[in-house]
């Protein structure tokens, strides 16, 4: 069985999978963007679990319950901040997709849904960052072939999808 790898434009708090990735800040205490809004649709329970795992390194992902999320997991990872690419920013990134789908793995869950990581605020370039989630995803199921059933890029805005849209047609 292979993994189905879909594109979505949308709210990934609306997503009703096995987790969603939270592209968090290092406190994992909540922020602006996807942060916020994942942190403000699963309720103060989040935080309150957040709390408890002592912030994260960037290219680390961790795990909490999802509370009010129709998710039943988050899965929290930090993203690079962009430095003009000379800070180990694309092995960051990397890791960011490889460590949150080790961890979906490893708590035997099928279905996955990903942010667009470090675009945002961390001003990441947006092509460069595509093309390395699609890279490191299409890897990783290569070496853990129907590990997952799917997994889902959720792009809140035009030029996101855009651009994997394109990515993903040249993948297929």
């Amino acid at each position: 069985m292979t993994t189905k790898i879909s594109l979505v434009k949308g709210d990934i708090t609306k997503l009703q999978v096995d987790a969603i990735v939270n592209a968090a800040n290092s406190s994992l205490l909540g922020g602006g963007g996807v942060d916020g809004s994942i942190h403000r649709a699963a309720g103060k329970e989040l935080l309150e679990e957040c709390r408890a795992l002592n912030g994260c390194k960037p290219g680390k992902a961790k795990i909490t319950k999802g509370y009010k999320l129709p998710a039943a997991h988050v899965i929290h990872t930090v993203g690079p901040i962009w430095n003009g690419g000379k800070n180990r920013e694309p092995a960051l990134l990397r890791d960011a997709y490889h460590n949150s789908l080790q961890l979906a793995l490893d708590h035997h869950l099928k279905s996955i849904a990903f942010p667009n990581i470090s675009t945002g605020v961390y001003s990441y370039p947006k092509p460069l960052a595509a093309e390395i989630a699609v890279n490191t995803i299409h890897e990783f199921c290569g070496l853990h072939p129907g590990a997952l059933n799917e997994i889902i890029l959720v792009c809140f805005d035009d030029e996101n999808y855009s651009i994997y849209e394109k990515l993903l047609a040249w993948k297929s």
